[in-house]
């Protein structure tokens, strides 16, 4: 008798612990300035330096609720620097992943990313493989609240970084059909523009450069 108790307060506190885990609320890592990430690009003349650092491993991306490799999407941690006197606007800022095929892939919507991690009332949609043709699955009953909250909170949303100041975020890329994503592939970001309205020569992110410094090697 006292051994079936002791087994059930465990098993409890167990299944307690999971669903906190299960729980936990995104929190934003803490950005570091551009410079120090190995995929960046700094333009030293215009005062400014993007950096791209993707959550493709598992520890990484534990701090999501959401799988979002499950689903077909590979988070980067934006993270824009500016080292300037005067504030930059990104009113007008547009992101692309370039596979090493020159496919553009364009950073994600929330929008997207709550149709991709629509849930169903026969199963959760947000693990599963996409697969070619229709499979009838239960009405869609909406992405679960806590991953909206996800959602919302981790999408990169600053309309500018003030002087030597650096902002941050995620952005989310479709590579679902890509075998190796970060292999050959670069990250184009554009609709930077300084306090006169003009807009910064483009940003050209190598992922290569972070592949290397993670001692990551794949086959493009």
């Amino acid at each position: 008798m006292v051994l079936s108790r002791t087994r059930f307060v465990v098993l409890l506190l167990a299944f307690s612990l999971f669903a906190f885990a299960k729980a936990k609320e995104f929190v934003m890592p803490k950005a570091s300035p551009a410079i120090t990430y190995p995929a960046h690009d700094q333009h030293p003349n215009e005062k400014v330096t993007i950096a791209a650092d993707p959550y493709d491993m598992a520890d990484k991306a534990s701090i999501f609720q959401i799988n979002y490799a499950g689903g077909g999407y590979l988070p980067v941690f934006m993270v824009f620097t500016n080292d300037g006197d005067t504030p930059v606007s990104m009113n007008n800022l547009e992101v692309e992943f370039i596979t090493h095929n020159r496919d553009k892939i364009p950073a994600a919507t929330a929008e997207d990313l709550y149709r991709r991690f629509t849930h169903t009332k026969n199963g959760d949609n947000a693990n599963a493989k996409r697969i070619p043709l229709p499979v009838p699955s239960g009405p869609k009953v909406g992405v679960k609240k806590g991953q909206r909250d996800e959602i919302n909170d981790a999408m990169f949303a600053a309309k500018a970084v003030a002087p030597h100041e650096t902002q941050a975020g995620f952005m989310f890329f479709d590579v679902s059909d890509i075998s190796h994503p970060l292999a050959g592939g670069r990250i184009i970001v554009s609709g930077v523009n300084n306090t006169n309205g003009q807009e910064l020569m483009y940003f050209e992110i190598p992922m290569e450069n972070y592949l290397t410094a993670s001692g990551t090697t794949a086959s493009h």
